[in-house]
């Protein structure tokens, strides 16, 4: 790639990263529980303090009614070497249980420093390798598709506003997409390993990993080499997950307090309003008191296991890097809009895959990320966020447009849906899928969600209808994301798999 235009790029998506770290975090000053931000400073204050076996288990210590550690152990890990640098730098960030909701703008200078440094380290160099490598595309597409990436705003709210790490376990899942796609198997799981223990909700990618893998071992001969590719495998992550989980293997009621703990089943089928089908349906109907919980858990498996099954059938059968991707996508979207209890930033684990399909389906792609940052504006308003969320957003569409031109890329062969237009025309001749058309829906869409955006702003609810807002938008949103599953399973099943016409990264 062009190195001043990529330093550029860097540079400036940088800055916008750390112009978003200046306004509130989630919960600051919000007395008792404060908010994820609360609940990152707690954790290092916890295990900096408490000897590992204590940190997932209730005590005097450690209430786990208050922000209780409830990620794999990486994240733990992190959550210990950021509290010995913030002990090292004042001790009082981090003292045990007199340190609660703490806050100070030296404190959230160190908390947002170490978000930047685990971007600087992980994420974004991912994504510097991953543009780089994508074949078929000039230096100069590398660049603005890396741009592009970079300033999807979702991402960026949710880690510099809201306050996550999100950007720690997309990282290591794109260095297992990157290493897959230059046939490095045993990298690739590895690196998955490490997303996956540093958050439980890469499981949204773990089914397109597992059948990309299985699909090439099954290619390379079952009996014979691939053997062996599994074998390496399965020794890599047995493994890995051995190393992450070592201080919690001495009992087994260590292990099952951890996996209790990442696993709250008990929460119910959703808590805050989100974007997927079951809060959508809980508006005519009231699914949570109407069926058990047991039953709601089988639904939503059910559902679920519906939904990804074409994407996992097809990359099985033909692992290719393309469909490696849309199955990333499908199977995430499928996970988010079906299963049970899902929060409204799990959608940031169906960007991550979507973003890396900007270069191939500009406007769907670009659509999709516009939609899933707008999924997360009850929270983002909620936070404080909605002068960043507007300035992030309109920066993004505005690159986007004019660098990628994705709202010129409305064709059927710009969407990559001729296959699929070709097959329908045998049994409905007059079929065509019109630019215009396109058109119209992608700027209606843009209309509605500023509509929604305005009026959440700038009215009140009834007083019948408190919720009137956030209501609206998740089943705006879940209307959008049934479209994009559609979308983005049609590409993956009527996708060629002779190695034409593909973008991939080598």
């Amino acid at each position: 790639m062009e190195g001043p235009m990529t330093t550029l790029s860097v540079l400036l998506a940088v800055t916008v990263r750390w112009a978003v770290s200046l306004y509130p975090y989630s919960g600051a000053r919000k007395q008792p529980m404060f908010g994820d931000y609360e609940a990152q400073r707690h954790w290092q204050e916890v295990t900096l303090n408490l000897p590992v076996k204590q940190w997932y288990f209730n005590s005097t210590e450690n209430d786990l009614l208050y922000w209780g550690l409830d990620y794999p152990p990486l994240t733990a890990y992190h959550s210990l070497l950021c509290g010995y640098i913030a002990h090292m730098i004042n001790p009082d960030w981090v003292v045990l249980k007199s340190s609660r909701g703490y806050e100070s703008p030296h404190h959230k200078l160190f908390m947002r420093g170490t978000v930047l440094v685990a971007d600087l380290i992980i994420y974004i160099p991912a994504v510097l390798w991953y543009c780089s490598r994508l074949q078929e595309t000039s230096a100069r597409k590398k660049v603005l598709s890396l741009f592009c990436i970079l300033l999807y705003p979702g991402l960026i709210l949710i880690d510099y506003g809201h306050f996550q790490y999100n950007s720690v376990s997309l990282g290591f899942a794109l260095w297992g997409i990157i290493a897959l796609s230059c046939g490095r198997e045993v990298l690739g799981s590895l690196a998955f390993c490490l997303a996956l223990n540093y958050k439980q909700m890469e499981l949204y990618h773990s089914l397109p990993f597992f059948c990309f893998l299985l699909g090439k071992c099954i290619k390379q001969g079952i009996a014979g080499w691939g053997f062996l590719l599994l074998l390496k495998i399965g020794v890599t992550v047995i493994a890995a997950f051995s190393l992450c989980w070592i201080p919690f293997l001495t009992d087994i009621e260590q292990v099952l307090q951890v996996l209790s703990r990442l696993f709250p089943v008990g929460r119910g089928l959703f808590e805050d309003k989100v974007a997927n089908v079951w809060c959508s349906l809980s508006v005519l109907f009231k699914i949570k008191n109407v069926l058990s919980s047991q039953a709601q858990l089988r639904l939503c498996f059910a559902c679920t296991m519906l939904g990804v099954l074409p994407s996992c059938i097809k990359l099985t059968a033909h692992p290719t890097i393309r469909g490696f991707k849309l199955a990333l996508v499908n199977c995430a979207l499928s996970f988010f809009l079906f299963s049970f209890q899902v929060h409204e930033k799990s959608i940031l684990l169906v960007s991550l895959p979507a973003c890396l399909l900007l270069s191939e389906a500009p406007l769907m792609a670009t659509w999709f990320l516009l939609t899933s940052t707008f999924s997360m504006l009850p929270l983002l308003q909620k936070d404080g966020l909605m002068m960043a969320y507007v300035i992030t957003t309109l920066i993004f569409l505005l690159v986007s447009a004019a660098l990628l031109s994705f709202h010129k890329k409305t064709s059927e062969d710009s969407l990559r849906l001729k296959p699929f237009c070709s097959f329908i025309r045998r049994y409905i001749r007059w079929f065509r899928l019109r630019d215009t058309l396109v058109k119209l829906l992608f700027y209606s869409s843009m209309l509605v969600m500023a509509a929604l955006t305005v009026a959440s702003c700038s009215f009140a609810p009834p007083p019948a209808l408190p919720d009137l807002f956030p209501v609206l938008i998740s089943a705006v949103s879940c209307i959008h994301f049934l479209m994009f599953l559609l979308y983005f399973n049609i590409l993956h099943l009527w996708e060629s798999v002779d190695g034409r016409n593909k973008k991939k990264v080598s």
